[in-house]
């Protein structure tokens, strides 16, 4: 019996690494910024991290969380700008994400763009939300803007500050309303 329970509790662990979520924050400049998670009701709270320039983190995130996080330069108020918006095993088990521009569209300097982290050498990146350089038009402005990205990956990256680049080169076609991803297909 003891045997079948290590077994059992080893086969659990490794189902919860397979299944396990997280976003790599990676900082384009030499600004350090705070990364600020705000989970939606019902969903557990992340830590803030502060992540230096030039460097980037990687965070665990809960199964099935729904949020979003935004960055704070170092110096500046603690004020939502740009969001990386998440929602992670929602409806059928994709990771939908987006970034939103709604509360704050004139943050420039915060999160620039999302993606799954297979496309990190990809280029240009098929499943990308967000800009380079802003505005763009894969960058939620408005609520029933058609921008939020979905896929079965769980490891997303998001870039931070300026790259260098000045213009974008990508208009992907692998968006879905808003209303997808609530699980109401009409």
């Amino acid at each position: 019996m003891r045997f079948f329970t290590q077994i059992a509790a080893l086969a659990a662990a490794a189902a919860s690494l397979v299944s396990a979520n997280s976003v790599t924050f990676i900082n384009q400049d030499a600004t350090t910024r705070q990364i600020v998670f705000t989970p939606s009701a019902g969903s557990p709270a992340v830590k803030t991290i502060t992540i230096a320039g030039h460097k980037q983190a990687k965070v665990s995130i809960p199964n099935a969380w729904i949020g979003n996080a935004y960055a704070v330069s170092q110096g500046k108020p603690n004020v939502p700008g740009m969001l990386a918006e998440f929602t992670f095993q929602g409806w059928n088990g994709f990771t939908y994400f987006d970034v939103s521009a709604i509360v704050n569209p004139h943050d420039t300097n915060g999160v620039k763009q999302m993606y799954p982290a297979s496309e990190a050498k990809s280029s240009p990146k098929k499943l990308v939300s967000g800009c380079v350089s802003f505005p763009c038009s894969t960058a939620y402005y408005a609520p029933n803007d058609i921008q939020t990205v979905v896929t079965k990956e769980t490891d997303i990256i998001v870039t931070l500050g300026s790259s260098g680049v000045s213009s974008r080169d990508l208009e992907p076609d692998t968006l879905v309303p808003r209303h997808y991803v609530l699980g109401k297909l009409s």
